[in-house]
């Protein structure tokens, strides 16, 4: 099959740079072309030294942007809407890393979280890839909403977020002084994310979901620490036996149930540079609450390693192509 010319629109981001490190190395792939309003005429590798001696193009501006058969948007929230009507004017096929599209399907765009909607993604031309927090948080609890094994109104998840989810453009609250050392709530409620959960957990019913954000010092990752109150006492056999059911052919998920051991529960670090999500679980002996981890790097399973687990859906590519890393221990 021949390689596919490929867009990136808006590649100076840390999610545009891991998207540029996936597909440079994907054999159905060849990037085209990677705009950057801010590092026009610069070369690709003075924003992402890593990819040195790999890709010899230089940023251009959104408006020379040529036709190619799939462009990725990575673009700010609320950019990829403005001018959507240009960039299918450009590619038959999108993939927006963007909030713009994720909810209620707007224009056409089915949301992207494989586990959920690959029959849908299959031949597909327009993909709006999900939240990072809301993929480990959809992904933790999925298999126990669909099975309506839990209070749909008393969830609470608690996400532990690096830095890297806050963008490459800095701030105040980026400053190395301010942000060193710091476990910082940011968003104890009102999170953006938490429509995602929602509409992908709601099947049809009214749910409550209960969300809080925090930074902490590191740089990818996401932990979700979610609890949930189960219906019906079930002993942790049933519950391994639910999530095994469910995400069993699921080539990056993977469940984390060992009884000793340091990483007897998930650990953002060990899938750093990884499409992995990892999830575990433990039940209060005490009570009916069920305690679900996951973990994921947000700049992969949260973001652009999604997107190419996607755009290979779409195509009929196999779904781990480009995506084979296993991660690094130690690191």
């Amino acid at each position: 099959m021949r390689q596919l010319k490929i867009g990136i629109a808006g590649g100076s981001g840390y999610a545009g740079g891991e998207l540029l490190r996936l597909l440079l190395s994907h054999p159905n792939a060849e990037v085209i072309q990677v705009t950057s309003e801010r590092f026009a005429g610069k070369p690709v590798t003075r924003v992402h030294p890593h990819l040195r001696k790999q890709y010899s193009l230089r940023f251009c501006k959104r408006a020379e942007l040529k036709s190619c058969d799939v462009l990725f948007l990575c673009l700010p929230h609320g950019s990829s809407s403005q001018s959507i009507d240009f960039y299918r004017g450009l590619a038959q096929r999108l993939i927006d890393l963007s909030a713009d599209f994720r909810l209620g399907q707007k224009e056409g765009f089915i949301y992207g979280i494989p586990e959920l909607h690959r029959d849908k993604m299959r031949g597909a031309n327009l993909i709006s890839s999900a939240g990072c927090n809301a993929t480990a948080t959809i992904l933790a609890l999925y298999p126990l909403y669909k099975n309506v094994l839990v209070d749909l109104q008393r969830t609470v998840v608690e996400v532990k977020v690096g830095s890297s989810e806050g963008g490459n453009r800095s701030s105040e609250a980026s400053h190395h002084p301010v942000r060193s050392g710091t476990v910082r709530s940011f968003m104890p409620t009102g999170h953006r994310h938490v429509q995602e959960v929602i509409q992908e957990l709601g099947f049809g019913q009214d749910i409550s979901i209960h969300f809080s954000a925090t930074a902490i010092e590191m740089v990818r990752g996401v932990l979700a620490t979610c609890h949930v109150f189960l219906k019906k006492d079930l002993d942790e056999k049933a519950i391994w036996k639910v999530f095994r059911q469910t995400y069993k052919e699921e080539p990056f998920i993977r469940i984390v149930k060992e009884r000793d051991g340091l990483y007897r529960y998930p650990e953002p670090k060990i899938l750093a540079g990884t499409n992995f999500c990892d999830i575990g679980f433990e039940k209060d002996s005490h009570s009916n609450r069920l305690v679900v981890i996951s973990a994921i790097d947000n700049l992969m399973k949260g973001a652009a390693g999604q997107a190419v687990q996607a755009f290979n859906i779409m195509h009929g590519f196999p779904e781990i192509t480009g995506l084979e890393f296993t991660g690094l221990h130690p690191i």
